[in-house]
């Protein structure tokens, strides 16, 4: 496992159990590479990683990095003065960033990227689970586990390789796919990017990277992606094709039909109908089936093959997972924590189910609350009722001022029915005492809310035998 540019024989990993960097481990210690890392907890990630030899130590310590560590790989979130990444550049160890070794991995292969602000885990993971099914075993680094701990990543014997491409923090510049979707442009990571311009022109960067006579996927309804697609049409040696339910859509969406928690969906390709079940619900993940289905489809993979492979795909955990059922509710974890996934996810349920819709909503980023606490605030009026959390930090320090307050107070502009709940461990009973049989109920956020799905469960469980 030696890139010339990236020596990565023995990478040690700064944060080795987040979503990104464990696939990336995964992928290096079954390829053969001596794997070493740290992460601030235990988890289930890690001990998976640990399942296939990796070294992996709870805390970061500078005595952690190997004497032998040919690399550190590290992600935008590793602060500066982590004692690790300190200790390796006064050794002299290299640096590479996680898109760097993604990249790397990438090399030799056919590469699909797939990017924009919402769905690029969804839609990169009905890609790795419909072309498994046909039998290609394609490689790939999601974002997130499909149905285990460790199941991010994959490093498959064919010659596919299938990769969530971020944009955050603009490290999708790095990748040269063959094949790229765009499924929307918007205006988010509000710590990297000061305007729709900067984002349009970090995306217009990201597509001149696509390799001569590749293929640019993007969505035809989506405002910011037409927006794209003016910007870079007549690109020399760049097929496009455009996806959606908009008239003048290369492959039309022409409807979906919501059949409780799956959808069927009808597309107009190459002027016949085709025909095909999403094991999700909602039109958002449908159109993400068909952006899936319009970039294997420009790898050659037979389309209808391609289209029934996609009903084998049943969800990413924390994108609408059921996390279970007591007392008569239904519990289900929702990722959402942008305004656009918000709505999508509850809209996708109002049509799944005839009960109420209660919502648990933690605000991920002080940054993020700050610029879009109007619009959460809507999105949760599209709910029966809503108890919101104070604002997980992630990366970031606290900004004066700014408080799940601000989605409370545009929440009840809205009309929207919301609750605060400031002790976290407070918050699944309460949320048990609001729901009845027949509701269904969505921890909402990108922060540990995905905590309180068990925890709301048991309180469940308790309402209803002491009834």
């Amino acid at each position: 496992m030696n890139d010339a540019a990236h020596d990565l024989h023995a990478p040690h990993f700064i944060g080795i159990g987040g979503a990104g960097m464990s696939g990336l481990a995964k992928i290096l210690a079954v390829r053969g590479a001596s794997v070493s890392g740290s992460d601030s907890k235990e988890s289930e990630t890690v001990l998976a990683l640990r399942a296939l030899g990796a070294t992996v130590h709870v805390g970061h310590a500078a005595e952690h990095v190997p004497d032998g560590a040919s690399s550190i790989v590290v992600s935008s979130a590793i602060r500066a003065d982590n004692p690790e990444l300190a200790a390796a550049r006064e050794r002299g160890i290299p640096v590479v960033h996680r898109s760097d070794a993604l990249a790397a991995l990438m090399g030799g292969r056919r590469a699909l990227a797939v990017a924009g602000t919402h769905g690029k885990t969804t839609t990169t993971s009905m890609l790795a689970v419909a072309l498994g099914e046909l039998g290609l075993d394609p490689s790939y680094a999601i974002g997130g586990d499909l149905d285990a701990p460790g199941s991010n990543a994959h490093h498959g014997t064919g010659e596919i390789f299938v990769a969530e491409a971020d944009e955050s923090d603009r490290s999708f510049h790095k990748y040269a796919p063959e094949v790229a979707i765009v499924l929307n442009v918007e205006l988010d990571h509000h710590a990297n990017y000061a305007s729709i311009d900067e984002i349009h022109e970090s995306f217009e960067t990201f597509v001149a990277r696509i390799a001569p006579g590749g293929t640019l996927v993007v969505s035809a309804d989506h405002d910011g992606a037409r927006e794209l697609t003016s910007r870079v049409a007549g690109r020399e040696g760049l097929n496009v094709v455009t996806v959606g339910a908009a008239k003048d859509a290369d492959l039309r969406v022409l409807s979906v039909v919501a059949r409780g928690m799956t959808s069927e969906v009808t597309v107009l390709l190459d002027g016949a109908e085709l025909t095909f079940t999403v094991s999700v619900p909602g039109r958002h993940y449908a159109h993400n089936a068909v952006s899936a289905l319009a970039a294997g489809v420009a790898l050659g993979v037979p389309a209808a093959d391609l289209a029934k492979a996609l009903g084998a795909y049943t969800g990413v955990r924390r994108r609408l997972q059921l996390k279970g059922e007591a007392g008569g509710v239904q519990v289900i974890d929702s990722y959402a924590h942008h305004p656009t996934e918000m709505t999508a996810d509850l809209e996708a349920i109002r049509e799944a189910t005839e009960g109420r819709v209660l919502v648990v909503f933690q605000p991920h980023l002080f940054s993020r609350t700050q610029q879009l606490a109007e619009e959460m605030g809507a999105a949760l009026a599209l709910a029966d009722a809503s108890v919101v959390l104070d604002i997980y930090p992630a990366r970031e320090d606290p900004i004066p001022g700014v408080t799940s307050e601000l989605i409370l107070d545009a929440a009840r502009r809205a009309g929207a029915d919301v609750t605060p709940e400031h002790d976290f461990a407070a918050a699944p009973a309460l949320l048990a005492g609001l729901a009845r049989p027949g509701d269904l109920l969505l921890t909402m956020g990108a922060g540990d809310v995905t905590n309180l799905g068990p925890e709301i469960l048991k309180h469940l469980a308790n309402v209803a035998s002491n009834v």
